[in-house]
């Protein structure tokens, strides 16, 4: 059954229920408008909404009213503007969202579920969810956000749409934009998760706001996670996360809050033993008078216990050089340094390693400098490397010159012995009977005196 509406103006109620077939649709064709006026109700039982023309509803225009027990779709090549929607679906039947829609009104929860299925949902000034619940909410799992905007003068438990993201601040925060969506959030690395539920929340003025922020949840969406222990996350960027922890939650009221929060982002809920974040935020080493400084700064800590340094000569074998004492439990950016005053002539290789309460390790990438001798020293090009390798160097006077290749696992994979003149040198590695991947040239010369290790990448 396909019911079209041509290019007409309608003011009444309809009543809409399917034929006994499979799909059933109400299209609203190209260049035809709906129009309703004095609470109008349109019920449609099991079928299909798509819209090519136009729905324009104003608050108190009327409500669309979805029944039945199967799912259905909002489509089409428009985006309408509803009054209110009614959803009262039964058991776990959903509306599914195929493109954009704004609410005028409201949104009424009686059962069933609408899904977002990564579009958005947009509330008009004063438009609310009402009555959602453990079995009639919005999900979301592949994406999408339902948003409003409120402005937020010096707001007291202010609750934009209803949509259960409850912010105090005794600042201007000036037009706020809330959104809410329903994916789990994870790191940068794809790792940890969180509740099914996150908000963007986004003010007009975003600094020294000393703000309090609680938010709501239903145990649908506790994606696993422990009720008892969540807190609250905080990222900038959607990829690295900060635990700012809690200052009050109760897993039967359904919420967790935080305090004296300065400014807003994206903020989800999680737990501790479900980490969002990169503990190590940059890591980087610097050569300064023969000597070799290496810096790193963290975002946030939880549980560490010390931070290890390791030192090789190769990447491959690694050596403890020091050991300094972690935050423990940190809310606030660190930053650490430790200066290596004999670094390996030629190429050093450095890692972090950071050590949790109960001896679990989390280790850094490898960073390298050349912070010993460099006179005369050796280069090698072009990295990554295809086909030949080249090396360049200066000696005073003639020698040979040994080349070994080992890979990441510390297999020789590679051998070869060559003369040097004195003065420029340019020697050839033939590089093409090597498999793609990592490896580590080790270079000879001066009759073992001069040493160089650098890691080449193999295309």
């Amino acid at each position: 059954m396909q019911l079209f509406i041509q290019r007409s103006r309608l003011a009444l109620i309809l009543l809409i229920f399917p034929a006994a077939m499979a799909q059933a649709q109400l299209t609203v064709q190209n260049g035809a408008v709906i129009t309703t006026n004095g609470n109008v109700i349109i019920t449609l039982q099991d079928i299909d909404l798509i819209i090519d023309g136009t729905i324009s509803q104003q608050a108190g225009d009327g409500s669309w009213y979805f029944t039945g027990s199967g799912d259905n779709s909002i489509s089409g090549s428009s985006s309408p503007f509803f009054d209110k929607l009614q959803i009262a679906k039964t058991g776990s039947a959903k509306i599914i969202l195929l493109q954009n829609i704004t609410i005028a009104g409201s949104i009424a929860f009686n059962s069933g579920l609408i899904d977002l299925n990564n579009n958005h949902m947009l509330l008009q000034p004063g438009a609310m969810l009402n009555g959602e619940n453990e079995v009639s909410r919005i999900t979301g799992n592949n994406g999408g956000y339902i948003e409003a905007t409120a402005v937020l003068n010096a707001p007291i438990n202010a609750n934009p749409g209803n949509l259960g993201a409850w912010i105090t601040s005794g600042e201007n925060l000036g037009s706020t934009v809330i959104r809410r969506g329903h994916s789990s959030q994870t790191n940068a690395g794809g790792a940890g998760s969180s509740i099914l539920r996150y908000y963007d929340i986004l003010p007009a003025n975003n600094t020294a706001l000393n703000a309090t922020l609680r938010i709501n949840y239903l145990d649908a969406e506790l994606n696993g996670l422990d009720e008892s222990a969540l807190m609250l996350w905080k990222s900038t960027d959607h990829l690295h996360w900060t635990n700012v922890g809690y200052t009050a939650r109760n897993a039967t009221a359904n919420y967790a809050e935080d305090s004296a929060i300065a400014d807003f982002s994206r903020w989800t809920l999680s737990t501790v033993s479900n980490p969002l974040p990169i503990v190590i935020a940059s890591f980087t080493v610097e050569c300064l008078d023969g000597s070799a400084r290496i810096n790193w700064k963290t975002a946030q800590e939880q549980n560490s216990s010390r931070w290890d340094v390791d030192k090789s000569s190769d990447g491959i074998q690694w050596q403890t050089i020091a050991s300094l004492a972690a935050a423990g439990n940190s809310r606030l950016e660190r930053n650490y340094s430790y200066t290596d005053a004999s670094p390996i002539g030629g190429t050093t290789f450095y890692r972090i390693a950071e050590f949790d309460i109960d001896g679990s390790a989390t280790y850094s990438t490898i960073a390298s400098a050349n912070c010993g001798i460099t006179d005369n020293d050796a280069s090698m090009y072009p990295n990554p490397v295809r086909d030949v390798l080249w090396v360049t160097l200066h000696t005073p006077g003639a020698s040979s010159m040994k080349i070994e290749i080992y890979d990441a696992g510390g297999a020789r994979r590679h051998m070869q012995t060559t003369a040097l003149n004195e003065g420029n040198n340019r020697v050839s590695i033939d590089m093409r009977a090597l498999p793609p991947g990592l490896y580590f040239v080790h270079l000879q010369w001066e009759n073992g005196q001069r040493t160089k290790i650098m890691k080449i990448e193999k295309d």
